[in-house]
C-alpha cells in the first residue's frame, strides 16, 4: 500500500463527514439530524416499536423516546399502543412528517446539485465514476 492509498480512508471519512454536516445545515431550521434520521427510518420501514427504531438508529431507547416525543409534539409522528403488547408503543410517520422529510431531502439534494454544478467537468466525471464504489461501501458487496 502506498502512502497516498493509506490516506484514502482518512480523507474519505473527513470529506463525507464534513459534506454531510454541511448539507444538514443547508436550508431552513427545523428538527435536528437525529429526528430527521428517525423520520427517514420510519418512512422506510413503516410502523415500528420505539425499541426497534432505537436499534435501527443505533441509539439508546431513552434517547429515541425523547426524539419521538418531540416529533409527536410537532405533529410529525403518531404514537399508539402496540395491540400485541400494551406496554409497548408504535411510531408512525404522519402526512406532515412525510412532507417535512420530503422538503428536507429536496433542500439537501438541491444544495448538493448546486455544489456539483460548480465542479470542473473532470471532477464531475470522477464523482460519477466513483458512485458505484461508494454505493458498494454501503452494501458491503466487495468484502
Amino acid at each position: 500500500m502506498t502512502a497516498s492509498s493509506q490516506d484514502v480512508p482518512g480523507r474519505l471519512f473527513l470529506a463525507i463527514g464534513r459534506l454531510s454536516r454541511s448539507l444538514r445545515q443547508a436550508g431552513a431550521p427545523g428538527p435536528g439530524h437525529g429526528a430527521i434520521s428517525a423520520l427517514a427510518t420510519l418512512a422506510a420501514y413503516g410502523q415500528l416499536r420505539l425499541g426497534d427504531l432505537a436499534a435501527k438508529e443505533g441509539v439508546a431507547a431513552a434517547t429515541m423516546s425523547r426524539i419521538v416525543a418531540a416529533l409527536v409534539e410537532a405533529g410529525y409522528v403518531r404514537r399508539e399502543s402496540d395491540p400485541a403488547d400494551r406496554r409497548a408503543w408504535l411510531a408512525t410517520v404522519t402526512p406532515e412528517g412525510e412532507r417535512l422529510l420530503s422538503g428536507v431531502r429536496s433542500t439537501r439534494i438541491e444544495e448538493l446539485d448546486r455544489r456539483i454544478a460548480r465542479l470542473s467537468p473532470e471532477h464531475r466525471e470522477a464523482l460519477t465514476a466513483a458512485l458505484p464504489a461508494l454505493e458498494a461501501l454501503l452494501t458491503d458487496e466487495e468484502s
